[in-house]
């Protein structure tokens, strides 16, 4: 099927998400599982060793620096669900003000990066990758961190995976999803309403919330 960002959004606000089979399809397929992973916004848990990393600085974050190259990055896998219509799509959808990355870098190098669409106070996690060790698990802290300082009320990550479950993430049915999503859709959240905190404040508001 060929989707305009219009009916992207639609599907979104309907809980349903677009997926394509390979990079070498260029189809896209609706998906409403059964299951709904989320994350709690402004609580995503941090290891002591993680926050042991964080401290020792060189961490640093950066808002929509290149989204374009992003979301290649979070593509540039073996399997990968993202072809290319969906990435024009993503792009078209920053281009609108509906998507961001979050770029996280080490000593100035890339370490990781996540990105998603925005519609309402909800998020939809798209995709996340690490270039070192803790690359993505510092863009979902700081994601987590920033949605709460930007109004956001859901956190979507789609399927809940050992990774994420291990970072605070849970799974609810598709009733509860659909209720939290509606939800949302009823709030007004700005991604761009706060700046990225640094990895100091970033670190001081973790250990004065757990």
């Amino acid at each position: 099927m060929v989707l305009t960002p219009s009916q992207l959004l639609t599907g979104y606000a309907r809980g349903v998400f677009p997926m394509a089979e390979s990079a070498d399809d260029d189809r896209l397929y609706w998906f409403d599982p059964p299951l709904r992973g989320i994350l709690p916004i402004g609580g995503v848990h941090a290891s002591r060793s993680l926050l042991r990393d964080l401290h020792k600085g060189g961490w640093s974050a950066h808002l929509d620096s290149d989204f374009h190259q992003m979301v290649a990055i979070c593509a540039d896998r073996d399997t990968t669900w993202i072809n290319a219509p969906l990435a024009d799509l993503y792009d078209k959808l920053h281009r609108a003000g509906h998507a961001h990355a979050i770029e996280i870098r080490h000593s100035g190098i890339f370490a990781g990066a996540i990105f998603g669409v925005t519609l309402g106070a909800a998020f939809f996690g798209e995709s996340m990758v690490s270039g070192r060790t803790n690359g993505s698990k510092m863009a979902l802290l700081w994601a987590s961190n920033h949605l709460k300082r930007c109004g956001f009320t859901l956190f979507d990550t789609q399927f809940l995976t050992p990774h994420l479950k291990r970072m605070g993430g849970s799974e609810i049915d598709r009733e509860t999803y659909h209720e939290n999503l509606s939800s949302a859709l009823k709030r007004a959240a700005d991604f761009n309403a706060a700046p990225l905190v640094s990895a100091d404040q970033l670190w001081q508001d973790i250990t004065q919330t757990s």
